[in-house]
């Protein structure tokens, strides 16, 4: 649902050349027409000589609609080389979630949603099994089943491209794998750059691919761990947003480490998809600047 009008808000997030004032520039331009400014924060990379930048605005402090503050902003960025975005939170991502037959992920994400703890408008979910049917239909959400085959890239490609289709059709703007157990080709991943979220069963870089418990457990780690990343064409590769881990020791099994594997994918998806749709990544090359 649309954010109520005294809670609304546009979220500007841009990053460019390091330089003198760029803090100021921002200030100054919100400040001519009384932009109230309820949060702002900053990071200036030393190493690349990039600075990072994300404000939130009163939306009812600013005198104009939404397009003519990006117009007038886009002469401040044209000074500063920056590339930029103003986002407004009346304005929800329209999100897919896709899942498989594992079901701790999803159910965690609907809770979420229907308790307004993830900022999106949930348009669909789309999976390649019709388990989980029901349960996601109980929440009012439509369900798209739609089976991915066994086998080679090629014989997959169908069934990418249906599920790409449906997303064109909906409109989607972010999609979030919830445990989709599916290797996603390049051309999925570029028509969403930056836009689809992932989340891997083991602390990246450590353990990509498929079976990361298995090998957690072979290696014999005293962690194992859940990431949250950006899904590009290169496996597990895609820049993280969010991480974390459990202890584990000798005498857990693989089914011990799946267990409580579980809790931390949870909790790890649902804090990198809510960072992401409140607009607090801001990705550089394959890192991320996460703004709290």
């Amino acid at each position: 649902m649309p954010a109520a009008p005294a809670d609304r808000r546009f979220v500007l997030t841009l990053s460019c050349p390091d330089r003198p004032g760029l803090v100021a520039g921002v200030a100054t331009f919100l400040a001519s027409f009384d932009g109230w400014i309820l949060e702002a924060a900053h990071h200036s990379d030393a190493v690349t000589g990039r600075f990072f930048m994300r404000q939130e605005v009163r939306a009812d402090s600013v005198p104009f609609g939404l397009t003519e503050l990006r117009g007038r902003f886009a002469e401040v960025a044209a000074k500063f080389e920056m590339t930029w975005a103003i986002h407004d939170t009346a304005e929800p991502p329209r999100t897919v979630f896709l899942c498989s037959k594992q079901d701790h992920c999803i159910v965690d994400l609907l809770h979420r949603w229907r308790t307004n703890d993830l900022p999106c408008e949930l348009v669909a979910v789309v999976s390649n099994h019709d388990d989980l049917r029901s349960f996601v239909e109980w929440h009012d959400v439509p369900y798209h089943h739609i089976p991915v085959p066994p086998g080679s890239r090629e014989d997959k490609q169908p069934a990418f491209d249906a599920v790409r289709k449906l997303c064109r059709e909906l409109d989607a703007d972010t999609l979030v794998l919830a445990r989709y157990m599916q290797i996603v080709p390049p051309d999925f991943c570029d028509a969403w750059p930056n836009r689809i979220l992932n989340i891997h069963h083991s602390f990246l870089p450590s353990f990509v691919g498929g079976k990361p418990y298995h090998q957690a457990y072979d290696r014999g780690v005293k962690l194992v761990g859940a990431t949250c990343h950006y899904v590009t064409p290169d496996l597990d590769a895609g820049p993280i947003i969010e991480q974390d881990v459990v202890r584990v020791n000798h005498a857990d099994t693989v089914d011990d480490m799946v267990r409580r594997g579980r809790d931390v994918e949870r909790r790890v998806l649902a804090t990198g998809v809510r960072l992401h749709l409140e607009h607090r990544v801001l990705v550089h090359g394959n890192k991320t600047v996460v703004f709290p």
